[in-house]
């Protein structure tokens, strides 16, 4: 079992989760990113660092990561390549990607990527918050323990 991150666009508090979690469940944390990304030097956190093409982080992780994995992203179209895979994917918010709600996410993002290029201006996300930051925590944490307890049965 792997963690990728999409860590571009991750909240610094959800990468300071995940380093912490992969430190103590010995578990390996990949994240892959189009610029530098400040993280501590670790046995279990490795950096992979793409040309600054933006496609080339999703192709990296959609190319890598296997059955099994958890990932954490925002990027919808990433998503809906690494859930029929059997990777595990949330947001940094700590929501989850499942079979049961992919079209229907993928659908309002397209809906709203259709709006965005006929020149309507669209709020971006709200503010990164505590609670959301331990939405994330919460969900992680769950997540990560249904994986441990497959990948050793």
């Amino acid at each position: 079992m792997k963690i990728w991150v999409d860590a571009d666009a991750c909240p610094g508090a959800v990468k300071e989760l995940i380093v912490r979690a992969a430190e103590r469940l010995k578990v390996q944390a990949v994240f892959v990113a189009n610029k530098a990304v400040g993280l501590p030097d670790s046995l279990w956190v490795c950096r992979i660092r793409l040309a600054k093409d933006p496609e080339a982080v999703d192709e990296y992780i959609a190319a890598h990561a296997e059955a099994g994995d958890l990932a954490v992203t925002q990027d919808i179209p990433l998503a809906s390549v690494l859930v029929p895979k059997g990777v595990v994917v949330m947001t940094p918010r700590g929501e989850l990607f499942t079979r049961s709600n992919m079209g229907e996410r993928l659908s309002i993002r397209n809906f709203m990527q259709e709006i965005r290029e006929a020149g309507a201006v669209t709020p971006g996300p709200r503010p990164f918050s505590h609670k959301d930051r331990q939405r994330f925590a919460d969900a992680f944490d769950r997540e990560l323990t249904k994986l441990r307890r497959r990948s050793c049965s």
